[in-house]
Formats: C-alpha cells, sequence, structure tokens
C-alpha cells in the first residue's frame, strides 16, 4: 500500500525560493520521513513543520534564509503539524490552515491564527501561495498551489507509486476521488507530496491514482456479491489479497470507506456492520 521510490536526501533546493527538508520520521507510512518545505529567501514560510521533533525545528529555523513568517499546513494528522506550534512560539510566525475536526488521529495543538478556504492565498514579494481544499485523506486537508512555478504540493492527497490511506469517518472516499479529479484538472507542472521525491508528471500520477480506486471498489462490490453479510474484517481478505496480511489493519480502513461510498451511492446496504448489495 505505500511505496514512496528512493531514500531522499535530507535537505534539498528543488527550485529558486523552494527548499525540502525530510523530517527523521521515517516509517511504513511515512516513507523516508514528512517533507518540510520552505519558501522565500528575505521573508520565509514554512509548509508542513512535520511532527514535534526538536532537531527538525531547529534545522528548519537553520535553513531559514530570512525570518520565518508564516507557518501553513496541509492537515493536522501527527506526522505534519506538531511542530507548528513549538515553531511558531520560536519565531512569532502566523500559523495558516484548517482547525483540527474532532476525531481521533489528529494534532489538537495546532490552532491557526488564520483559517484557509478554497482559494485563499498567501502573497509576498517572493510568491504564491493558493490554497485548494481537498478533503478526502483529511476533511480538513488542503493542497498549495505554487503560482509562478505552477506545482502544486500536495501534502497527504497523492504520491507516486501508492494510494494513500482513507479513514472513516474524517477520511471519505467520495470526497477523495472529487479530490483528485479537480487536482488533476488543474493541470499542474508537478506535485510536491508530502512523503516521497517531486513528481513531474502529474496527469499519470493522477490516471494511476483514480484507476487503482476504481479497481479496488470494483474488488469491493464482487467481494460482497460473493460473500454478502460479511464484517469488513471479514471481507478484507478477499479485496486485498495482493497486500501483505500485516497491512490489513490499514487496508480494512480503506475498504470501509470505499463501502460507505457505495452505501451513498444506493449500491450496499450496512446492516448491523455486515454488508450486502442492494438488490437489482
Amino acid at each position: 500500500m505505500t511505496a514512496f521510490g528512493p531514500d531522499l536526501p535530507p535537505f534539498a533546493e528543488l527550485a529558486v525560493g523552494v527548499r525540502r527538508l525530510v523530517a527523521p520520521n521515517p516509517s511504513m507510512m511515512t516513507g523516508p520521513g514528512t517533507n518540510t518545505y520552505l519558501f522565500g529567501d528575505n521573508e520565509v514560510a514554512v509548509l508542513d513543520p512535520g511532527p514535534a521533533i526538536s532537531a527538525h525545528i531547529e534545522q528548519i529555523q537553520q535553513r531559514a534564509t530570512g525570518p520565518i513568517r508564516w507557518i501553513v499546513v496541509t492537515h493536522t494528522h501527527p506526522d505534519h503539524s506538531p511542530a507548528a506550534d513549538l515553531l511558531a512560539r520560536d519565531t512569532g510566525a502566523e500559523l495558516l490552515g484548517i482547525a483540527p475536526p474532532n476525531r481521533r488521529h489528529q494534532d489538537r495543538t495546532f490552532k491557526p491564527d488564520r483559517t484557509l478556504a478554497d482559494g485563499d492565498a498567501l502573497e509576498t514579494d517572493e510568491f504564491r501561495l493558493e490554497a485548494v481544499h481537498t478533503p478526502g485523506h483529511a476533511s480538513n486537508h488542503l493542497c498549495f498551489r505554487h503560482a509562478a512555478l505552477n506545482w502544486l504540493f500536495t501534502g497527504d492527497h497523492v504520491i507516486d507509486g501508492s494510494t494513500v490511506v482513507i479513514n472513516p469517518p474524517d477520511g471519505n472516499m467520495a470526497q477523495y476521488m472529487e479530490s483528485l479529479r479537480r487536482c488533476r484538472d488543474l493541470r499542474c507542472a508537478a506535485l510536491a507530496p508530502g512523503h516521497g521525491g517531486v513528481i513531474t508528471d502529474p496527469e499519470r500520477v493522477f490516471d494511476w491514482t483514480i484507476a487503482h480506486r476504481l479497481e479496488r471498489e470494483a474488488r469491493v462490490v464482487a467481494a460482497v456479491r460473493e460473500n454478502p453479510n460479511r464484517t469488513t474484517h471479514e471481507l478484507v481478505h478477499y479485496v486485498y489479497e495482493d497486500v501483505d496480511p500485516g497491512l490489513h489493519g490499514w487496508a480494512e480502513r480503506s475498504l470501509r470507506a470505499h463501502l460507505i461510498k457505495l452505501e451513498g451511492e444506493g449500491t450496499a446496504i450496512n446492516e448491523k456492520g455486515r454488508w450486502r448489495l442492494k438488490a437489482a
């Protein structure tokens, strides 16, 4: 379910005024680690400062070529935003993003000074970052388009080589698919994800991700048709037989998201946690 490509250097200059730091939190779910991006030279914006790791926070400040004025967050999962509050205390920077929903696995320390909506922008003399609301992986998820480069900084919305976990109730598969199509239509030149390297052929990745999700959804429908009145725990083996059983706990979350989407479309019926297809 996760494939992030080769390891990344801890620090890289990606373009004029755009730098990437990789947080030291590598894992099966984060790949080499969470990507932190720095924009600007004279006044700096930090995107996704990552987990609350003091050494990483120090590196962010050392790599900033000017005062850190803004801290921007794509979403409030624990590998993306907990360092924001600590970095803001050190620098006095303004926090931008959307507050965490009242759900599990959220960073409650993130309290934005400025709540961003779809289409809002952070504009300086050096760069312009345009917010694109992309619910699906998380209800408060934002991507950011760098206007001059036409790059989309995607957080956990899309990565190369795999799809991200959609974990209900905050994760929503129907919204995720809609957000994927919307971002594809932006026709950006490159994608800079929250984990892994820069993607220089966005259309391929969006098309692959959408097709992969639709293929998985077809497997869900087939599994429920052949094995009606089963729980997601019982169905996950049939739908994700190509995935290491050690990952079935994570896979079951996306399976549930697919079923909730099918339920909303009138295809599947949930009766006390057991699923069947609606009769034709």
